[in-house]
């Protein structure tokens, strides 16, 4: 069987961060492996508090595993400090690993910090070239190439700006028209426009389940342009399917 491992945090909602990518993985009929980055407080209203997974552990949870068990894919998700993103990326060199997906996430959807100074431009600058595909929204986008990013014409000069930085391929989440959403892909050769139907309202833990998705897919043989479309069309029928277990936002149905 094909396998995923996700490097992220905890969520006790189970709607974002590692608990959801599991999910994600099972429905993708991948084995999901995990090692836990942080614990965080949060539930469907916010994010309330981050306690790290301190780093000489991190290196001995990710060195045990990658011992045993070679992952066909990898999804890094929250990372939170300079540390894990120096002992992730070296064990992705020490073990070459393949397919890495990273989902450069610095903020919860609630607008709680999801990363320490530095740790961002660290992903970029030593875990990006190791990348398949990353998977910033506008606002990760925005800030990791410092252009302000409005429209669609925005997003294509971003995601080339971004896979300048080293990544085999490129895709922005968060663009919106009336409406459909839209992602823009770019491999360095073709720019693909990925539109779907906007679906109102707040959900949990989409950028989690979009980049897990597509290191599953990739996983499993599809090109990074064939995962980001299936990986698309996975989320957005989660969304659409979504259910409420608290007073915030909605759920994913994975």
């Amino acid at each position: 069987m094909k396998s995923v491992l996700t490097v992220a945090g905890s969520d006790p909602t189970g709607g974002a961060g590692l608990q959801s990518d599991l999910r994600v993985a099972r429905a993708f009929g991948v084995h999901g492996l995990s090692v836990p980055t942080a614990l965080t407080a949060q539930n469907t209203l916010g994010v309330f508090g981050v306690f790290p997974v301190e780093s000489s552990f991190f290196l001995l949870q990710i060195e045990s595993l990658l011992k045993d068990v070679r992952p066909d894919a990898v999804k890094a998700g929250m990372l939170y400090s300079v540390e894990t993103v120096d002992f992730l990326s070296q064990a992705i060199r020490d073990y070459a690993l393949e397919n890495i997906v990273t989902d450069p996430v610095t903020v919860s959807s609630s607008g709680a910090s999801l990363a320490r100074d530095g740790a961002l431009d660290r992903i970029k600058d030593v875990l990006f070239p190791l990348s398949m595909v990353v998977t910033p929204n506008i606002y990760e986008a925005a800030v990791l190439t410092g252009l302000f990013i409005e429209d669609e014409s925005d997003m294509e000069r971003a995601a080339r700006e971004l896979k300048k930085m080293g990544p085999q391929a490129v895709v922005i989440t968060g663009g919106h028209l009336d409406r459909v959403t839209i992602d823009v892909f770019f491999d360095g050769k073709e720019m693909h426009r990925i539109e779907t139907e906007k679906i109102p309202g707040e959900y949990h833990g989409t950028g989690c389940a979009f980049s897990t998705a597509i290191a599953s897919s990739l996983a499993l043989g599809h090109t990074p342009v064939e995962s980001v479309r299936k990986a698309k069309d996975f989320v957005t029928e989660a969304v659409r399917k979504a259910y409420y277990i608290g007073k915030g936002m909605g759920i994913l149905r994975i």
